[in-house]
């Protein structure tokens, strides 16, 4: 899996600060830019401490994401505010087998045998199907979850909270859990204060919405 950090809105953190002091000024928003970056910080801070997290909308961040599973990004664009372009299986000729194996199959010998095998066969029969003149898009209905894509994705940064909240959870999937983790570890480069207390429910809100109490993040 390879996560960048490819795009994001111009002074990611002062944006929402200046929004979040418009609400109380009488000043136009232009006669904001200039107010000083320590006081723009610290009005951040304490809008994000009060919950108001619709200022930080005006902040958006676009990743590359390759060499993930059809898997993750099936579960990836129920996300829905947010913006998405994936590789098409209909106009891309897949005829090298190039897929993820879930690390419990890599750790059994037997088990990682039997699946890598499977994914052969399946490959072999993609491959007769398009040499039979079978089109991309049809001969694409066999190939497995597994099977590796590459996305673009461009959230806000308040939908990236609630993405986090879900998806940085121990109980989430754990390939979506490992990208969710890469892509807070690079928001957390340029829009520290924003992120500062990302991370699943348990830490953000003290709660856990699975109410796995054996879980070793429970709230105590």
């Amino acid at each position: 899996m390879n996560v960048k950090l490819i795009g994001f809105t111009p002074n990611p953190e002062k944006i929402p600060a200046m929004a979040g002091m418009l609400t109380h000024s009488k000043s136009k928003p232009e006669d904001l830019e200039k107010a000083p970056e320590k006081q723009l910080n610290t009005v951040l801070k304490q809008v994000l401490k009060l919950g108001h997290t619709s200022v930080i909308e005006h902040t958006s961040f676009t990743f590359a994401i390759s060499d993930v599973s059809r898997s993750l990004t099936h579960q990836l664009v129920r996300h829905r505010i947010a913006s998405y372009a994936q590789q098409s299986q209909r106009y891309v000729n897949f005829n090298k087998p190039n897929y993820v194996t879930p690390p419990k199959i890599s750790k059994n010998k037997n088990m990682k045998e039997a699946y890598d095998e499977t994914m052969k066969n399946i490959w072999e029969q993609y491959n007769k199907l398009l040499e039979m003149g079978i089109p991309a898009e049809d001969s694409r209905f066999i190939l497995p979850n597994a099977a590796c894509t590459n996305i673009i994705v461009t959230m806000n940064a308040r939908s990236l909270l609630n993405f986090f909240e879900l998806r940085c959870c121990l109980h989430a999937q754990w390939e979506i859990r490992q990208l969710a983790n890469k892509m807070l570890k690079e928001v957390k480069k340029v829009a520290p204060t924003i992120f500062k207390n990302a991370g699943p429910a348990c830490k953000t809100k003290n709660i856990c919405p699975e109410n796995k109490k054996d879980c070793p993040m429970f709230p105590k």
